[in-house]
């Protein structure tokens, strides 16, 4: 049974918007089964739909040769250019893995120009890096883009059946000086959270030395992906920055010191943060000051936005359990 994400809600506003609506995110983040679960809803409610995914070779191929050559797998809408826009069936079309397309910026232009809102793509897309490559400017204004993330604690509850402590959080958020009985059980499995992190395949596995082993494989196969997609010629440094980075969670970025350290250039340096914010393993936050030139020039600070990929990455998954987490931490808001 399909377990519906927090941003499911917004994204589905979106749905009655112009504008394409671009859903990108972490590989094995959920992406799929949310743009299948959005077709079911479509379809449910009596709409014109189609899914197709471009890890279809005969698919991918076709648009490749021309952006209206889908419409050879699905229907095809009125040309908001004929003059027959007003009143005209509007056609749900859901693409996923619309990165592999070879110009998806020309590809998805294409049919928001000619179509206009007779046509809706919902599209996915598994890498930031990937798609910033190749979505250029050209899509301004045709497109939103939504983030899904892995899941937040909230979520994850709800993912192993504890969907009666959600109300207990609430509270425990809601009231400063609020006790819970059920604060133990919850910090218990924080803790668990903290320590394999949210990729949905990882929380609905039960068994920790399985955990272990698919963490292991999802690192292996999402790092060979980045980097060649991201044209990284030295894999060894690339990897060793990536482990640096591990160990300094919520310390400052010296990109002198990272340099020195790995021994390349500050320019390298830059490319592999960026292929790395880029791909949704890392985020910087940068200082606040008065000052915004400081702002910009001051190092950042750097955080992991999966725990679970941090520790396996660092290779430190021990049990957190003889560490007392800080009961405030279940106060802080999750992230969508």
């Amino acid at each position: 049974m399909y377990i519906q994400r927090k941003i499911h809600p917004e994204i589905r506003k979106h749905l009655d918007r112009k504008e394409f609506t671009i859903i990108t995110g972490p590989r094995q983040s959920g992406k799929t089964s949310l743009i299948q679960d959005l077709f079911r809803e479509l379809r449910n409610e009596n709409k014109t739909v189609a899914y197709i995914t471009l890890e279809d070779r005969d698919i991918l191929s076709a648009i490749n040769t021309h952006p209206e050559e889908v419409f050879s797998f699905v229907k095809r809408p009125v040309k908001s250019l004929d003059g027959t826009q007003k009143g005209a069936e509007r056609i749900y079309l859901l693409i996923d893995e619309v990165q592999y397309a070879a110009d998806p910026s020309n590809f998805l232009k294409c049919l928001y120009d000619v179509y206009g809102e007779n046509l809706k793509v919902i599209a996915t897309g598994s890498s930031a890096f990937y798609i910033d490559s190749k979505f250029k400017d050209s899509l301004a204004g045709r497109k939103r883009i939504f983030e899904l993330k892995t899941l937040s604690f909230d979520e994850w509850l709800l993912f192993r059946g504890y969907r009666s402590l959600l109300d207990e959080l609430d509270l425990i958020r809601g009231r400063n000086e609020y006790i819970s009985p059920d604060y133990r059980q919850l910090l218990q499995l924080f803790n668990e959270y903290l320590v394999y992190g949210g990729y949905p395949s990882i929380v609905l596995e039960n068994d920790k030395a399985e955990k272990v082993l698919l963490l292991k494989e999802l690192k292996n196969a999402f790092l060979k992906k980045d980097i060649d997609e991201a044209g990284i010629a030295n894999h060894e440094k690339f990897y060793l920055l990536l482990v640096l980075l591990s160990g300094k969670t919520g310390n400052l970025v010296n990109k002198n010191e990272l340099a020195n350290t790995i021994g390349v250039d500050n320019k390298t340096i830059d490319k592999y943060i960026y292929v790395l914010q880029n791909c949704f393993h890392i985020g910087l936050v940068k200082p606040f000051y008065a000052n915004h030139r400081k702002e910009l020039t001051k190092m950042p600070k750097v955080f992991f936005k999966d725990s679970g990929m941090r520790n396996i990455v660092l290779n430190r998954l021990f049990d957190f359990k003889d560490r007392e987490v800080p009961y405030h931490f279940l106060r802080f808001r999750q992230r969508v």
